[in-house]
């Protein structure tokens, strides 16, 4: 499914039969595949294949990011997991990333607010993490929380630590989100922590979203993986930041 995904990004329209011969599955899978897209968001059938819906500088459908890295994120998680002590309070950024932190936080004793549903949910049923949910509106498929709540929430708290997911880094752009009602979300969790670690795997390194949301100089730590780009990683060490490849 990702392969037709990733077709979908250079090519406006596609055929059953295209796909069937790039990724080597019979026409039947194929079909199944762009119907379940389809309800996600990423495209739309046409009678013997699907045109794209995924627009340029776009946020990728949240079921599908959902789908994409899974081992480089995991490993992330994990590194994210040693950096931060029990006891610690921690603002955890919205994001398919972030929600593998969530997974292995949640293991921990913390203080947690999660500032998307899907982590909240699973940081719920942890017995140890000491769970502050800061409310507000939350973005379709990603469930993310947005606008006055959220910010006044995260401005009356200072915590440890933010993990701040990115949609796109570059040491030129900084850090950057897809959609603009994330970015003073995202500013504000800043704002209230003394220490920021960003998380994102080597993909995040050749994408730009619209919303500005912070430079690399804001960042203290950041977690990717053995894939990164080594001239972005060596420009975004030289601004002070502390790298952890996995």
């Amino acid at each position: 499914m990702l392969a037709i995904v990733d077709r979908l990004r250079s090519a406006e329209r596609v055929t059953v039969a295209e796909l069937a011969e790039r990724t080597g599955c019979s026409e039947m899978t194929v079909r199944r595949d762009l119907d379940r897209l389809a309800e996600e968001g990423v495209l739309r059938r046409v009678r013997g294949g699907a045109v794209s819906l995924l627009l340029r500088g776009e946020a990728t459908p949240y079921a599908v990011r959902l789908r994409e890295s899974v081992r480089a994120k995991r490993l992330i998680a994990e590194r994210v997991g040693a950096l931060v002590a029990d006891g610690e309070s921690v603002i955890l950024d919205g994001g398919t990333t972030t929600l593998e932190v969530a997974r292995v936080l949640a293991r921990r004793r913390l203080t947690v607010v999660p500032l998307d549903l899907h982590a909240a949910n699973v940081l719920g049923g942890a017995p140890q993490v000491t769970l502050l949910v800061p409310g507000g509106r939350t973005l379709p498929g990603a469930l993310s929380f947005t606008g006055h709540l959220a910010e006044t929430s995260l401005r009356a708290l200072r915590v440890d630590t933010v993990v701040l997911g990115v949609c796109g880094l570059s040491p030129r752009d900084g850090v950057t989100a897809h959609d603009l009602a994330e970015v003073p979300v995202k500013q504000a969790a800043i704002a209230a922590a003394q220490r920021v670690v960003a998380v994102g795997d080597a993909a995040k390194f050749g994408r730009t979203g619209l919303g500005h949301v912070c430079p690399v100089t804001a960042l203290d730590v950041l977690v990717t993986d053995a894939g990164a780009p080594r001239d972005a990683v060596a420009a975004i060490e030289g601004a002070g930041v502390t790298v952890h490849h996995v």
